[in-house]
C-alpha cells in the first residue's frame, strides 16, 4: 500500500519546526547576537553595536532553567508583564569542554550578578571587559587596572575623563563633533568629556579649546557607593583596593573587616546560610574560621572608565554568570541619527579583541 503523502501544510510546519530547533541549539550552545544599548564601552564598543557572542569558546553554559519559554529572556515577547520562565527546578550549573580561558582584557559579555529576582541564566546581559582573573591581586589606581603590581595594558580605546576648557560656552559644540558631554566642571565653558588618546589628540587642535586636563578621584576620597560599600577601606572608582579575586578550591579566613568582601559570594552565589554572633561565623548553622570557594570569580570594568557600571560598584562576577566571548561587530546603528545616517558603515564585521 502507498505510503500517504504528506499535506504541503504540514511539511511546511515540520521545517519550521525543525529550523527553529537548529536555531535554538545554535543560539544556546554557539553563538548569539547582541545590541550595545549604553556608552559603557566607548570608545571599543558604541552604543547600537550589533556583536557576535560567542558561547562556544569559554564552553557553552547548560540550561539552568528548563520551564523557560523558547527565545524568550525575562519576559515573553509582546508581553512584558509576564515572566519567560517559571523559577522552579533550577539545574546546577554545568560547562561543557571550550575552546579557552578567560583572559585579560576579554571582552565578555555576562548575567548581572545583582538581579537577585531572576534564575541566573534570566538574568540581565552585560558586557564588559576582564582586567583580573581569579587569584589575581588587582589594584586600581588612576582607573588603570594593576595586576599582582604590575599595570595591565589599557585598550587602545580606552577613554578617562577630562576637563575641557573651551572658548565656545555651549555643550552643543562636543556633540556636534561626536563627543558626549558628561557635564559641566567648574567654570561655565568647562566641560566634562570622555576621551580616549585619539579624541584628546583631535581636540588639542581645536582652536576654540583653551586646555585638556585629565581629571580623576584622589585616593581616599570615599565614596559610599563603591563595592564592597564601607567606609573603612576609603575606595572609590578611580583608587580600589588592592582585593584578592576569590579562586576555586582556595580559602580565606573570615575576620570582621573582610567579611563584607565575601558575604555575598558566600550566602547568594554559593548559597549557604551565613550569620555573625559575639564575632563568631557561622555557615549553615557551625562556626566557620574560614571559607572555600566553590566557583572562580571575575573583575570586570567598562572601557569608558568613569560611565560605566562595573565591578567597581558591585563587586566580583561568578563563573556560572559568564556567558560567552564578545568576537565581532556585525554592523552599528547610531541612535542618534535618522535614516540612511544611522548606518556606520565603518564598523561591518569588525573583530574585537
Amino acid at each position: 500500500m502507498a505510503k500517504k503523502k504528506k499535506s504541503f501544510i504540514r511539511e511546511w510546519l515540520e521545517a519550521i519546526f525543525i529550523a527553529l530547533i537548529v536555531v535554538l541549539i545554535i543560539r544556546s550552545f554557539l553563538v548569539e547576537a547582541f545590541m550595545i544599548p549604553t556608552p559603557s564601552m566607548e570608545g571599543s564598543l558604541l552604543t547600537g553595536d550589533f556583536i557576535i557572542v560567542n558561547k562556544a569558546y569559554y564552553g557553552p553554559r547548560t540550561l539552568r532553567t528548563p520551564l523557560s519559554f523558547p527565545f524568550a529572556h525575562q519576559t515573553l515577547p509582546f508581553l512584558s508583564n509576564v515572566k519567560g520562565f517559571i523559577h522552579t527546578g533550577i539545574l546546577p550549573y554545568f560547562r561543557l569542554p571550550g575552546f579557552g580561558e578567560i583572559k585579560h582584557n576579554d571582552i565578555v559579555v555576562f548575567n548581572y550578578p545583582l538581579d537577585d529576582d531572576f534564575p541566573v541564566d534570566h538574568k540581565s546581559h552585560y558586557i564588559k571587559r576582564c582586567v583580573a582573573l581569579p587569584g589575581d591581586t588587582l589594584n586600581i589606581k588612576n582607573s588603570s587596572a594593576y595586576i599582582n603590581g604590575s599595570q595591565l595594558e589599557n585598550p587602545e580605546g580606552v577613554q578617562f575623563n577630562y576637563a575641557v576648557k573651551s572658548i565656545n560656552n555651549d555643550p552643543a559644540f562636543f556633540r556636534n563633533n561626536s563627543f558626549s558631554v558628561g557635564g559641566r566642571h567648574n567654570a561655565a565653558n568647562e566641560f566634562r568629556v570622555p576621551l580616549n588618546a585619539q579624541m584628546v589628540q583631535q581636540l588639542s587642535l581645536d582652536e576654540e579649546i583653551l586646555s585638556i586636563i585629565k581629571t580623576f578621584d584622589v585616593p581616599g576620597a570615599y565614596q559610599d557607593f563603591v563595592f564592597p560599600y564601607t567606609e573603612q577601606l576609603r575606595w572609590n572608582i578611580d583608587h580600589f583596593g588592592p582585593i584578592i579575586i576569590p579562586e576555586k578550591n582556595h580559602s580565606v579566613k573570615l575576620t570582621s573587616s573582610n567579611i563584607y568582601l565575601y558575604k555575598r559570594i558566600i550566602e547568594k552565589y554559593e548559597g549557604n546560610e551565613l550569620e555573625e554572633n559575639d564575632g563568631l561565623f557561622y555557615i549553615n548553622g557551625e562556626i566557620a574560621e574560614s571559607y572555600t570557594f566553590k566557583m572562580n570569580y571575575y573583575f570586570m570594568m567598562g572601557d569608558n572608565r568613569h560611565y560605566s557600571s562595573d565591578s567597581r560598584f558591585w563587586g566580583f562576577v561568578p563563573e556560572d554568570h559568564i556567558l560567552g566571548k564578545a568576537s565581532m561587530v556585525m554592523f552599528s546603528l547610531n541612535p542618534q541619527q535618522s535614516n540612511l545616517k544611522k548606518i556606520r558603515w565603518d564598523r561591518f564585521f569588525t573583530l574585537l579583541n
